[in-house]
């Protein structure tokens, strides 16, 4: 069965970023080769292909809308020698300019300099995430995992997690060079060590369509 973004939390789009990889690939060529994830910001070129009017970012615009934005954007460049596991978990948090202590958003953290805050279960319900794969990630290559319908379920708490896997169709996300996929970003989701490792570079892009409250304000890419 084709995975449904309302009902089980994910679309694939096969192809749908072909056009603009080499212009994505042109954009990422100063970023350092062969790391876990890379957070970018300031890009112009890319920023004009993730906004709601560009190649990559009106995919996500004819979901959420045209005031979508792109918040947060991180290059995942998985190798033989850098072959991670992710076990599975829920997006919490966002990115957010600097600090302002509104009811409803916490707990604060800082990673690597950038202010992360967890915001309330329905904004993250709101947005989306897009993932362009810039290489082929077959059954091997450590594609994602997602346990269908978790996004519908809010803030899941860490020890109900494998329940809820355990429970829940297994949505794997292979991809050729040039397709997408789209999930809702509180989803639980996971990614095995790839059995056979080949360069795996993903481009992750979360989407929203709305401002922050009480003087909040996305970080952006």
């Amino acid at each position: 069965m084709t995975p449904d973004l309302d009902r089980d939390g994910a679309r694939h789009l096969p192809g749908a970023a072909a056009t603009a990889l080499t212009a994505v690939e042109v954009a990422l060529a100063h970023v350092p080769p062969e790391r876990a994830g890379v957070r970018l910001h300031g890009i112009g070129a890319l920023s004009d292909l993730l906004s709601g009017t560009g190649a990559i970012g009106r995919l996500a615009a004819a979901v959420l809308g045209h005031r979508t934005r792109p918040v947060r954007a991180l290059l995942f460049d998985k190798t033989a020698d850098t072959n991670w596991a992710l076990g599975w978990h829920q997006d919490r948090t966002i990115v957010v300019a600097r600090r302002h202590d509104v009811p409803g958003y916490g707990p604060w953290t800082v990673k690597r300099g950038l202010q992360h805050v967890a915001p309330p279960p329905d904004l993250l319900a709101g947005m989306v995430t897009m993932r362009v794969h810039l290489d082929a990630v077959p059954g091997t290559n450590a594609p994602l995992l997602i346990a269908g319908g978790s996004h519908r379920l809010g803030r899941i708490a860490e020890g109900d997690i494998p329940a809820i896997v355990a429970a829940s169709p297994r949505v794997v996300c292979t991809a050729d060079r040039g397709d997408v996929w789209l999930y809702s970003t509180p989803i639980l989701h996971a990614s095995d060590a790839a059995a056979h490792p080949s360069r795996r570079r993903v481009l992750q892009v979360d989407y929203a369509a709305c401002d922050l409250p009480g003087g909040l304000r996305w970080a952006g890419v």
